[in-house]
């Protein structure tokens, strides 16, 4: 059996055919289109693609940035396509390819939490929660071996917890949301606050950002904590402390065995992810007498997403065909015994 997972970013579309084993078949990228209707129209034809390659695809998952509704078919809203606002992706689709094969819309985090739940560091986990550290801060739990969306598939949407009263303003309008602490803008933020503090410390900063301290990016700030500079370490450790908080606030809630950290500020490692262990662990309740979570960094790959909402379009087709196996499976069983009460009696009489 074969799945279509779409990946719709800001500037590409991934499109990726998967058997039921996550094994990729075969993979097609375009730039994204500008409007939404030419959206449309490129999703049809990678479809139409994909069915050409491998003859018949079951199910069609969409990973999209943005809201989706708890229908898995609506995009309430979205920051990099100004036209999904209440739009019915799905059904826009459908249309396009005559209702050949269902079709399901997934959030990008909740795509990515799937993908390493089923095929990376999540593997084997039964509580997992995946947080992904790039631009903002994006979120995906796996409980009880299901990913869990809320009751208006809205949940995991962690970048907005309120951790800093009166914090600093997020781009969502309220203030002190984590992902204003725990992001690549955050580490910027904290790079340049701590070289305008210490313009002596922060020499190499400076160096890298050409004299300028708002010319400061997220990729310098990486390079001078890899050689050692001081506050560029600074700047990860904060981020770092930030991500363990957060991580202790969730746990409190959800108390995960498994913590995925995934994004591009997570490539590098340890520098990272040590102050972010030592945090969780200061910060959890009752630290010293329960068991801690593991925290391991994501390893699926880019393509997590698109394989997971693949993986998921093709679990949910098979789920909606288990009532009818099963009702089938009932009835032929009532046949059964019904056969096989019959044959008893005939041999109780026959042995008379």
């Amino acid at each position: 059996m074969y799945s279509l997972g779409i990946d719709i970013g800001g500037t590409k579309i991934a499109a990726g055919i998967y058997d039921e084993n996550h094994v990729l078949i075969h993979r097609e990228q375009v730039s994204t289109p500008t409007s939404a209707t030419a959206i449309d129209a490129q999703l049809a034809s990678m479809y139409r693609a994909a069915k050409a390659e491998v003859g018949k695809i079951e199910a069609i998952g969409i990973s999209a940035a943005g809201n989706v509704g708890s229908d898995r078919r609506t995009m309430l809203f979205s920051a990099n396509i100004a036209a999904w606002v209440n739009y019915p992706l799905a059904d826009r689709l459908s249309a396009l390819i005559d209702n050949e094969v269902p079709v399901i819309v997934e959030n990008d985090a909740n795509s990515a939490g799937w993908g390493e739940y089923i095929a990376g560091a999540g593997k084997g986990s039964t509580n997992m929660v995946m947080l992904t550290v790039g631009t903002g801060l994006g979120g995906a739990f796996v409980l009880d071996n299901k990913l869990y969306r809320g009751s208006f598939g809205m949940a995991a949407e962690v970048g907005h917890l309120p951790m800093v009263p009166d914090g600093e303003t997020c781009g969502c309008g309220l203030r002190g949301c984590a992902e204003k602490y725990i992001s690549g803008t955050a580490l910027e933020r904290f790079a340049r606050a701590a070289v305008r503090r210490n313009p002596q410390k922060g020499a190499r900063l400076l160096e890298l950002a050409g004299g300028d301290i708002d010319a400061i990016r997220g990729e310098m700030v990486s390079q001078a904590a890899t050689e050692g500079d001081e506050l560029g370490l600074y700047a990860f450790n904060k981020i770092g402390e930030w991500l363990g908080r957060t991580m202790a606030a969730i746990a409190a809630v959800l108390d995960p065995d498994r913590f995925v950290i995934g994004g591009g500020v997570v490539s590098i490692g340890d520098i990272l992810l040590t102050p972010a262990r030592k945090n969780y662990v200061r910060f959890l309740q009752a630290a010293a007498y329960r068991p801690h979570a593991e925290i391991l960094t994501a390893s699926a790959g880019n393509d997590a997403g698109m394989m997971g909402v693949a993986d998921l379009a093709l679990r949910e087709t098979v789920e909606l065909d288990e009532p009818s196996r099963q009702g089938k499976k009932s009835k032929d069983s009532k046949e059964s015994d019904k056969d096989a009460k019959k044959d008893a009696h005939h041999t109780k009489h026959s042995k008379k």
